[in-house]
C-alpha cells in the first residue's frame, strides 16, 4: 500500500505529483531505486518533508550512515533549489542544492555539493560540503 498522497505535489519541486515523482523510490525502495544522483537527492529532501528516517538511512552509504536519524517534526519546509548536477566518474555524481525551512520561527538555508556513489544499480548519499 502506498504511503504517499496520489494527487498532492511533489516536494522536491520537480513539477509532478508526489506519486509519479520521489513517492514512487518513498514507496517502493526495494524494486525502484532511484535512477540518478539528482532523483535520489530529490527523493531523500521529500523524505526530509515527509519525515521518512527509513529512507533517509536506507539511502545513505554504509560507510556513513548514522545510526539512527530523528527528523525535526517542527520544521516547515520550504523548498528545494538543485543548481546543478554531474557524473564524477561511471559510478559517481555530485548534486549542489539548496534547500529551506523554517523551524522555531527561525529560517534555515543549506547550501551544499552532495556526493554520491552508485552501488550494485542503487544510487547512496555519501557526504558533502557546505557551500
Amino acid at each position: 500500500m502506498s504511503r504517499t498522497r496520489t494527487g498532492a505535489a511533489c516536494p522536491c519541486g520537480g513539477g509532478a505529483s508526489l506519486a509519479a515523482c520521489c513517492g514512487r523510490y518513498l514507496d517502493h525502495f526495494d524494486s525502484t531505486p532511484a535512477p540518478d544522483a539528482e532523483r535520489l537527492m530529490r527523493s531523500r529532501y521529500t523524505a526530509f518533508v515527509l519525515g521518512r528516517a527509513g529512507y533517509l538511512l536506507a539511502t545513505w552509504h554504509a560507510s556513513r550512515r548514522p545510526g539512527s536519524l530523528d527528523p525535526d517534526e517542527g520544521a516547515k519546509w520550504l523548498g528545494l533549489e538543485v543548481r546543478s548536477h554531474r557524473a564524477t566518474a561511471e559510478d559517481r555524481a555530485e548534486v549542489e542544492f539548496v534547500a529551506r525551512w523554517r523551524v522555531g520561527g527561525r529560517a534555515v538555508r543549506l547550501h551544499e555539493r552532495s556526493r554520491f556513489v552508485r552501488e550494485q544499480g542503487r544510487w547512496y548519499y555519501v557526504d558533502g560540503d557546505l557551500l
